[in-house]
């Protein structure tokens, strides 16, 4: 269905390399002035994201015995909280209702949590730390398009995240036993073709042609090469 999902598996001819996040490469600037969702979708969508992932991890505190655990997925909840508001006073000060923006993403968002909602607390502490992650990026690429709107985007979206805290909860179940590594890689995988649903109903076209799929094939690209790192750095299989 996706070119550039397809080619995920093809031989790499060029390593991509681990940027900071004000330095995403040339593939995260391509121009996406026209295939870019207006300013208001864009806005209601990116703010309905940060609220979810604080709402997934909110239930994930309630779930987990442990209280450092507790206090470290707090720390993440926090920072995905913090980025909402951020992005809920952007909208209000354009002059707009955040409710009404958020609104429309409502039922489609919640359904992608739903859809990628693990059985076990691990598995759902992968899901923020992948998803969150190819989706940041994505809304970080598409904010060249807003201006100084994008600009005041692209800082909120950069703020620390608090997700490493995630990671080494992970690393240590990993480590408590192996079988962790097998599951948690099976459900990586299983992440990233809904993940990557969200980003494509997120450019204003539903249906590209093959000048725009060329177009952003290199962000999705990059995309992907910075999700198959997030899944090497916890010794994960992409």
């Amino acid at each position: 269905m996706f070119a550039w999902f397809r080619r995920r598996q093809r031989p790499v001819g060029r390593t991509l390399q681990l940027r900071s996040r004000g330095d995403l490469g040339e593939a995260m600037r391509v121009d996406f002035a026209e295939l870019a969702p207006d300013v208001e979708t864009f806005l209601g969508q990116a703010a309905y994201l940060q609220l979810g992932f604080f709402e997934t991890l909110s239930e994930l505190i309630a779930l987990t015995p442990e209280l450092a655990e507790k206090e470290s997925l707090s720390r993440a909840a926090g920072a995905a909280l913090i980025k909402h508001q951020e992005l809920v006073a952007l909208i209000r000060d354009r002059g707009a209702d955040p409710t009404q923006l958020m609104l429309p993403f409502r039922e489609s968002l919640d359904a992608f949590r739903r859809n990628t909602h693990g059985v076990r607390p691990q598995e759902t502490m992968l899901t923020v730390h992948i998803t969150a992650g190819l989706l940041d990026d994505f809304y970080l690429a598409l904010s060249s398009s807003y201006g100084d709107t994008g600009r005041r985007v692209a800082r909120i979206l950069q703020a620390d995240d608090d997700r490493q805290a995630i990671v080494d909860i992970l690393a240590a179940a990993i480590d408590s036993d192996e079988e962790w590594r097998w599951l948690l890689a099976l459900w990586g995988r299983r992440l990233v073709g809904d993940t990557l649903l969200v980003a494509r109903t997120a450019l204003r076209h539903g249906h590209l042609d093959r000048a725009e799929e060329a177009k952003v094939e290199p962000v999705f690209s990059e995309l992907m090469g910075a999700h198959a790192r997030r899944m090497d750095a916890m010794g994960l299989a992409a």
